[in-house]
């Protein structure tokens, strides 16, 4: 199976962004506006204290500067990870449009508020889940998670709004490295990487495809 990438433009240099937040902006809303489902689907690897990897798809929910942010049950395969081996990589395919953008860097939670923030603008039904969900763990068949879900309907039935549980909340992936990858012909693809210095700075690089 072979597809043959033939971007009508490249990704120059000269037509980057100044800075990372800013080209991650103008692909985000070329993807958008390109209809593609779930584009803030992203790919989010993490490994454990003894550097297995493992790796799932969640979905942006806000970035700045600072980094991307997503949510989680902390007692989650990737929230223990990323506990004890504050490394991540997340991965945006946008195959559709012949790019991806693949970032590296250190793992944070956010502060309690801004997790509370976002736990209130979510469906009622979710919020439940969130607290019904063992998120990762193993259990017995469906039934079980279906009844810890009627569980949760009747503790939070009088509650408005419901808090989000004391283990669920957001992880930053503060970016080390933000990579902008743009399909071109014959394989000879433009990878362009914004970089951070030791010094706090930011360079960008172009990489061999």
């Amino acid at each position: 199976m072979r597809n043959e990438y033939a971007a009508d433009e490249g990704l120059s240099e000269v037509g980057l962004a100044a800075d990372w937040h800013t080209q991650f902006d103008r692909w985000f809303a070329d993807a958008v506006a390109a209809g593609l489902p779930e584009p803030n689907a992203m790919v989010v690897g993490t490994a454990d204290a003894a550097g297995r990897v493992s790796g799932r798809t969640v979905l942006l929910k806000g970035y700045d500067p600072a980094g991307f942010v997503f949510f989680t049950n902390y007692d989650s395969r990737k929230g223990v990870e990323a506990a004890v081996n504050p490394w991540a990589s997340l991965v945006f395919p946008w195959f559709a449009m012949q790019r991806q953008v693949v970032v590296a860097g250190r793992i944070e939670r956010v502060d309690r508020a801004e997790t509370e923030a976002y736990f209130a603008s979510r469906p009622r039904g979710s919020q439940l889940g969130a607290w019904a969900s063992t998120q990762s763990r193993v259990i017995a068949d469906r039934a079980t998670l279906d009844a810890a879900y009627r569980a949760a309907a009747e503790r939070f039935a009088e509650v408005e709004p419901i808090p989000p549980p004391p283990h669920w909340g957001g992880l930053r992936v503060c970016p080390e490295t933000v990579e902008f990858w743009q399909g071109r012909a014959s394989r000879l693809h433009d990878r362009l990487r914004f970089r951070r210095t030791d010094g706090g700075d930011w360079v960008v690089e172009r990489l061999a495809p």
